[in-house]
């Protein structure tokens, strides 16, 4: 067997996500250590605690692996990625903010010797990656529309929603604007904007703008494509609930106490589904087409545990990431994007097939 250009991998925050991304990364064969700011108990990889404000301490424990994956809320992000700069250590992580990702961008110049692919996960991730692979079969695009939803399967009040995700996370892509193309050209417009109905397999949901989950395809696509945008999938009436947070409450200025609200008031469930919904238009074998893609996924038994859907769609795709580097079928160094990613390629992984196994 060929040496693969990672073999050790830390994973920094074993929560929600985390731990699910240690085990699989395991189940793909690297050899894992699992951090965390608490103690934790897993059976699949050893673990440490270790206090992420502590520079000198994690830069000390990047220097041990060849890559670390951030699995924390993306205000830790940086933090982890300036360590990683520093101890010369590929660098992946989840993370839907923008300003954390442009952060990583500029350590990738500095460092052009190391990989860095922030991003991984759902949106931005693999719902960039099925656009970008559909998208790849046209002659021309017109427009990429992109959308995600992680809903419980079974809603209750006006919200219809439970916080199975970061609530924090949630609320930043709510309230921080979108990056859009509009007439081919990158355009920055507000988030919970442009709302549309979608209906998928019989369920009526709604769609609005929000932040982060294109990644870099606007800088990718620009020029090439009229209409590229991200929205988020949720039940009718959602959106206007938080606009009535937001706006006539005055707590948009207040962003950890409407994550304290939302997540006290609408804590998670484990009957979960993830909506993935990609199309795509164009001209494709000299006629004007749209193909879509669009999937619901459940939770999912793996080696005798159930993960909810957000957890496993989420670490499938960023493990299955971390291998495609690893075998040489992505770079190993500078910086990846996304939309660079085949489809194929994903779900030709140990983790990536995961997502075969439940369509």
């Amino acid at each position: 067997m060929a040496t693969r250009s990672i073999e050790t991998v830390a994973v920094v925050g074993l929560g929600k996500v985390g731990e699910l991304v240690a085990s699989l990364l395991v189940r793909a064969g690297f050899d894992v250590i699992g951090i965390d700011a608490v103690e934790r108990s897993c059976a699949d990889f050893a673990t440490r605690v270790l206090d992420i404000a502590d520079d000198g301490a994690v830069r000390v424990a990047l220097a041990e692996v060849d890559a670390v994956m951030a699995c924390l809320p993306y205000h830790l992000n940086i933090a982890v990625a300036e360590a990683a700069y520093e101890a010369g250590t590929h660098y992946f992580d989840l993370t839907e903010d923008v300003p954390t990702t442009c952060r990583v961008v500029e350590l990738s110049a500095a460092r052009p010797e190391s990989v860095f692919v922030p991003q991984c996960g759902l949106a931005p991730g693999l719902i960039g990656i099925i656009g970008a692979s559909v998208a790849a079969t046209f002659t021309t695009m017109r427009s990429i529309e992109l959308k995600v939803g992680a809903l419980p399967q079974n809603p209750t009040g006006l919200l219809g929603y439970a916080f199975n995700w970061s609530a924090e996370g949630v609320v930043n892509e709510y309230l921080n604007d979108c990056e859009v193309l509009r007439g081919g050209h990158r355009q920055t417009v507000p988030a919970l904007t442009e709302k549309e109905r979608v209906v998928i397999g019989g369920i009526e949901l709604e769609a609005a703008l929000t932040s982060g989950g294109l990644g870099t395809m606007c800088r990718t696509y620009e020029g090439r494509v009229q209409r590229l945008d991200y929205k988020t999938l949720r039940y009718p009436g959602h959106f206007r609930q938080m606009h009535f947070l937001f706006d006539e409450l005055n707590l948009r200025e207040d962003r950890a106490l409407i994550g304290r609200i939302l997540l006290d008031a609408k804590p998670p469930v484990n009957d979960d589904i993830v909506y993935v919904h990609a199309a795509v238009e164009g001209v494709k074998d000299g006629q004007p087409f749209r193909e879509n893609f669009v999937r619901g996924y459940l939770p999912m038994d793996i080696d005798g545990r159930r993960w909810r859907a957000i957890s496993w769609t989420t670490a499938a795709s960023a493990v299955g990431v971390v291998e495609l580097v690893a075998a040489g079928v992505l770079p190993h160094t500078g910086f990846v994007h996304q939309e660079d990613i085949r489809l194929a390629d994903l779900l030709g992984t140990r983790s990536g097939a995961l997502f075969a196994a439940a369509a």
